[in-house]
Formats: structure tokens, C-alpha cells, sequence
């Protein structure tokens, strides 16, 4: 087996916060790898941990803003990605959000504005950044988001972060049809609660993960090091015939009826 199975490829990375951010522990799994990464931020506030962390690759690894909710920056960080490499290899969409707000009480009180701004830049986001990437993929690739359970069963207080994931699953699905024939993978990876930056934002976190220790087959919920090597292996050539999937890291939980 090739112990750096990510040798010579280049990935995108959207989404590391901090050191306990998903996308932060995929990034790790594909460098050790042998990729080379460059990554986004999103604005000045965390500018310094993206790029404390990307420096422990090497100081000239690469970082450029990119807020997702605007089109100017998404095409700007793709320019500077041009100017940089003529191929990518990888794109990794850990990227989510819906205001606090929206995440406490019940779903029929979303507001219009929580929900279109979940959706934007949860799920749209994805389709986004999939056409800027594709035509650098020229010799195919793997395109990887992050999803919860929420998506498909209601988890109470995931309110419209749960039907947000959906569209993003669904996206999945659309985007592995339409770019198949550019031999370009989308997959979903769909992680177990955490104690995440992100997922602090959720009402009863600490519920939901004593609630899979309580019922989850492997008695857990999941580590970063598990899903950062789903992330790599979802890179890598080992899932070359695995496309428009949902792989469920969380224990098992996700095969229980009761």
C-alpha cells in the first residue's frame, strides 16, 4: 500500500477554524499524505489560526480570503489559485452556518432571512465553489462535504441547519451526476455530534452526543481522526468507484430504528 497515496496532488481546503475544526483534521490526513493544500479564510478574525495552522505544512503554504457569500471573493481566491497550479486534485466544503437565532426553539420560527442564509452558504456554497473547481480538475478528482444526521431525521434545535445539510446531500447527488463525466467524485461525509466551533452553536450538544454514547452500536459517537481518514481515503484513489455517497462516521448510530 502506498503510504502517501496523495503524492504530487493539489487541495483546496474551505472551512478550518481552528485546531478542533473537522476540516482542519481531514487537511492534516491529506498532507501527511503527500498533498499539497491551500486554504481559505474568512475575514480577518480568523486569519491568524488558519494561518498558524497551514504554517505548521510549511511557512509558504498557501491561504487567501474567501467569504463564500460573495461571489467577488469566491472568484478572487480561484484566481490566485490559478496563479499557483494549473491542476487541483481535491476540494474539501467544511462549511456551514445559520444565525444562533435559528438554532434555539423550533423550526416554524425560522425567519425568511436565517433561512435563505443557511441555505446560501451551506449548501449553495458547494455547488459554487464545484464550478470554479471543476475545470481544474483536468484529470478528475474528489470533491468532499460534511454533513449530519440532521439531514435526513430531525434533531431538535438543528432546526434549518438540518434542512439546509439536506440540500447539501441532495447537491451531492446532482453535482456526482453532472460531473461524472469529468471523472470528478462528490461525496458527503456525515460525522457523529462533536465539540466543534461550529457545533457549539447548537442547543443541547452535550445532550446529543451522550445520547449516542447511549445508543450508538460502538458506545460513541466519532473522533477527528476518524473522519480525517474517511476525508483521506474519499481523496484518494481508493475510492475512485464511490460517487454522489453519504458516508455516515457516527458509530453506527445512523442504523438504528429504536
Amino acid at each position: 500500500m502506498n503510504a502517501r497515496p496523495l503524492e504530487g496532488k493539489t487541495g483546496l481546503v474551505f472551512g478550518v477554524a481552528n485546531k478542533r475544526s473537522i476540516a482542519w483534521a481531514i487537511a492534516q490526513a491529506c498532507a501527511e499524505a503527500g498533498a499539497k493544500l491551500i486554504f481559505n479564510y474568512q475575514g480577518e478574525r480568523l486569519k491568524d489560526n488558519v494561518e498558524e495552522l497551514a504554517g505548521t505544512f510549511g511557512a509558504d503554504t498557501p491561504l487567501f480570503p474567501c467569504d463564500v457569500s460573495k461571489d467577488e471573493e469566491v472568484d478572487a481566491f480561484f484566481d490566485k489559485v490559478q496563479g499557483i497550479t494549473p491542476k487541483v486534485d481535491m476540494l474539501l466544503h467544511s462549511i456551514a452556518y445559520a444565525p444562533k437565532d435559528a438554532l434555539e426553539g423550533d423550526f416554524l420560527s425560522t425567519s425568511r432571512e436565517a433561512y435563505l442564509t443557511a441555505h446560501n452558504i451551506s449548501a449553495y456554497s458547494l455547488v459554487h465553489l464545484s464550478r470554479k473547481a471543476a475545470p481544474l480538475m483536468t484529470d478528475g478528482g474528489s470533491i468532499i462535504a460534511m454533513s449530519y444526521y440532521g439531514a435526513e431525521k430531525v434533531v431538535p434545535h438543528y432546526n434549518v441547519m438540518g434542512v439546509a445539510k439536506a440540500a447539501l446531500e441532495a447537491s451531492t447527488r446532482y453535482l456526482a451526476y453532472d460531473l461524472g463525466k469529468k471523472k470528478i467524485r462528490v461525496n458527503c461525509i456525515s460525522a457523529g455530534p462533536m465539540n466543534t466551533l461550529a457545533a457549539r452553536g447548537v442547543s443541547g450538544l452535550g445532550t446529543m452526543i451522550k445520547h449516542y454514547e447511549d445508543h450508538a452500536p460502538l458506545g460513541r459517537s466519532c473522533t477527528l481522526t476518524e473522519l480525517g481518514a474517511t476525508g483521506l481515503f474519499l481523496a484518494s484513489d481508493g475510492s475512485s468507484g464511490i460517487t454522489g455517497q453519504v458516508l455516515y462516521v457516527d458509530g453506527g448510530y445512523q442504523i438504528m430504528g429504536m
